[in-house]
């Protein structure tokens, strides 16, 4: 079968490159053709754009290149049309995917599917009528999005599994320690983008301070930042920085601060006790909003995934050096410790052994089958 597959993000890449290969399991004669990245072109098949060349975020960068999103737009239209796939399936990345379902479903007869549904529980909850009216079958890789379609909403989805959580086990599996580490670690986890590393590594640091002399502590770089832009921060602090190492890291942690994001749920997949660190622009305004206006109590992962407050957030106005080191005190040892590793097995629980990319590929394989 002929599979159309349209990723916008180096996370869909990976993530659509793992459902590819699932779906050559099922299909000897899958057919791919794509919008995507290395990870899926990889894989093999036709690539029609890389993902770089969509990835535009907030207004200003969206507005300037309106006219490249405007065209791209109309030749993914065309392309589809012109290939006439089995399917199209849609990775994450909403603003563009949507408009996509939109137009196949009007103008065609293509069933479209969705993996990695849009986080509409988060913003944009107005977007279940584009959802509902245009994706024909939604595969969900977070539990407590079951209800909030299914009960909410009143629109069926499948939750196929957590991809982080495969990936987290896959590298456990395998994970053998080398040294034991002198002193006890406590890792850092700032950001994968400039502003947020700006934001938030400065007043890590200076929380942690005073354990240096106990801990070790150590920076997971992010991929794409150069080491001179960490450099204006470390230089001389004592901290050392690894990259493309974050999985080694939380495997040797004994305790991290770290932003939201997929690292909160990483670092509860790997047991490592946590404070969640987000500085905001205007933070007293953002902590009103987020207690008057936002339609999701928690921001991290960890949090939303157990429908409690499992790890401390210090976001906006709750964010400070004297919160942090505080809450990272909690965490070194004691009670607050046990209870959240105790807490860290319910999440695991929740999140289930289904392999995602395998269950998706299934059911999709499934339902065009039986058409």
């Amino acid at each position: 079968m002929k599979y159309y597959l349209i990723a916008g993000e180096a996370s869909g890449d990976l993530h659509a490159s793992h459902l590819m290969k699932s779906l050559k399991e099922f299909d000897d004669n899958a057919e791919f053709r794509f919008w995507g990245g290395d990870l899926m072109t990889a894989v093999g098949g036709t690539r029609v754009r890389h993902y770089r060349e969509l990835a535009y975020m907030g207004f200003v960068p969206v507005l300037l290149h309106l006219p490249t999103i405007l065209s791209n737009m109309r030749r993914c239209k065309r392309d589809i049309v012109d290939w006439q796939p089995d399917c199209v399936i849609l990775v994450d990345y909403p603003g563009f995917n949507l408009t996509i379902a939109k137009y196949v479903k009007s103008k065609t007869n293509i069933p479209v599917y969705y993996y990695i549904s849009p986080k509409i529980w988060a913003w944009k909850e107005y977007r279940i009528k584009n959802i509902r009216r245009d994706v024909d079958e939604l595969f969900s890789i977070l539990p407590f999005e079951v209800p909030f379609f299914e009960q909410r909403h009143h629109y069926p989805i499948h939750y196929v599994g957590n991809p982080t959580a495969d990936e987290v086990r896959e590298f456990l599996s395998a994970y053998e320690k080398t040294a034991v580490p002198t002193r006890p670690i406590i890792a850092l986890l700032a950001g994968s983008r400039k502003q947020e590393i700006k934001d938030n590594l400065p007043a890590m640091m200076e929380a942690v301070s005073p354990y240096m002399s106990d801990y070790q502590v150590v920076l997971a770089g992010a991929p794409g930042i150069e080491k001179d832009y960490y450099d204006t921060f470390l230089r001389g602090k004592g901290i050392d920085v690894v990259y493309n190492q974050t999985y080694p890291l939380l495997a040797e942690a004994h305790a991290a601060l770290v932003t939201s994001g997929t690292a909160t749920l990483e670092t509860c997949l790997f047991k490592v006790p946590q404070v969640v660190c987000y500085e905001t622009p205007l933070p007293r305004l953002i902590g009103w909003l987020r207690k008057k206006v936002l339609r999701v109590k928690y921001i991290s992962l960890v949090n939303l995934i157990a429908d409690r407050e499992v790890v401390t957030e210090l976001v906006a106005d709750t964010f400070s050096v004297t919160n942090i080191r505080r809450e990272l005190e909690k965490i070194l040892d004691g009670p607050v410790r046990q209870s959240m590793l105790d807490d860290y097995e319910e999440i695991s629980r929740r999140l289930g052994h289904q392999k995602a990319p395998e269950q998706t590929a299934k059911l999709i394989y499934t339902l065009l089958s039986n058409q």
